[in-house]
């Protein structure tokens, strides 16, 4: 969680309490309360509920910046539909895509793979995304 704190750094980024708006705060703190990854839509819904009012777009168009600040990081759906989590949770996900069921997988396969030491100095990793696509196991006995 964030705290008021003037320039503190946030997370692995160069990202500091003052870049972040009052309303991104909100977006973070409520993907940080949630388990699990949030839509735009139930983002939006959960402040609301908390009378924390805030425009459909204006979540999106915040959620975009935090993106970038590399505070959180997106997953879209085979439906469209984009999730959004803290960058800190290292979850990966098996994806079916007939039905677009998914599921978690245990661990990280790619936790203990670095950058090639000589692109450290140039890039500065602050996360990753692995998904995997396939069937499930209900639409693949189907097909059979």
């Amino acid at each position: 969680m964030i705290r008021n704190t003037g320039h503190k750094k946030i997370s692995k980024t160069m990202v500091t309490k003052s870049d972040i708006t009052k309303r991104q705060e909100q977006l973070l703190e409520e993907l940080n309360n949630c388990d699990d990854e949030l839509s735009g839509q139930e983002l939006h819904r959960q402040l609301m509920i908390k009378g924390k009012s805030m425009g459909l777009t204006t979540v999106y168009r915040n959620l975009q910046v935090l993106i970038k600040h590399g505070l959180i990081r997106s997953r879209h759906l085979p439906n469209g539909e984009v999730l959004y989590t803290p960058v800190d949770r290292d979850i990966h996900h098996l994806t079916c895509v007939q039905c677009g069921e998914t599921s978690k997988m245990e661990g990280c396969p790619v936790k203990d793979i670095h950058t090639p030491k000589k692109n450290s100095q140039k890039f500065q990793l602050l996360f990753h995304t692995l998904e995997y696509f396939g069937l499930c196991q209900n639409c693949y006995q189907a097909q059979n």
